[in-house]
């Protein structure tokens, strides 16, 4: 803590937790559509590769790319401050005790960062879990998303609505989101013990 590395890591970290949404998609259509900047240049300079090819972007596979790139730095701002209580001196006294450097990370280190590393992994769940503008302006995969199904049950051109199986699905969130926040607090009052007695 304190390094350039971190500092750099702290800041770019918290930009691109927030670059998300419409504001995302357009800049990987703008890069990697089938219009966009590298796609263009691939196809004149790397036409065997994925690169050239843009179809990738309009899939499962293109919106986990996306979510990926606004989850990961969400996870590092989430998961700093646990990694940040590790006190040197537990490290020490491992060495002194005899300790190698494997058994303290499985006798102390892993033990004290995995409840803040699985609270951070649900919290990231819930909130792919609900993100809507990402998918939605990136392509309609209303088959796969909880979101898009209730926006395509509720607003239909083709006079198709079914305001009740929106209602249903909204439900069926909440009641995912409540349970996944539960385990959450659990996890937190557990890694609040060791922090409030560091």
């Amino acid at each position: 803590p304190g390094g350039v590395f971190y500092k750099v890591s702290v800041a770019l970290s918290s930009v691109l937790a927030q670059f998300g949404g419409v504001m995302l998609t357009f800049a990987f259509l703008a890069t990697f559509g089938f219009n966009g900047l590298v796609s263009t240049l691939a196809v004149k300079f790397l036409p065997n590769t994925f690169l050239a090819d843009s179809s990738w972007l309009y899939g499962m596979t293109g919106l986990s790319v996306l979510y990926t790139f606004f989850q990961i730095p969400l996870m590092v701002l989430v998961f700093l401050p646990t990694l940040e209580n590790l006190k040197p001196q537990w490290r020490e006294a491992s060495d002194a005790l005899g300790g190698k450097a494997y058994e303290y990370w499985l006798r102390v280190g892993v033990p004290i960062l995995t409840p803040s590393f699985v609270g951070g992994a649900l919290l990231l769940f819930v909130n792919s879990f609900s993100a809507y503008a990402t998918a939605n302006t990136l392509i309609n995969l209303s088959d796969f998303l909880t979101p898009l199904e209730i926006a395509t049950a509720l607003t239909s051109e083709t006079g198709g609505s079914n305001p009740a199986e929106a209602k249903s699905l909204s439900m069926f969130m909440v009641i995912v989101v409540i349970i996944v926040m539960s385990l959450y607090a659990l996890l937190r009052r557990k890694v609040s013990k060791w922090e409030q007695k560091r």
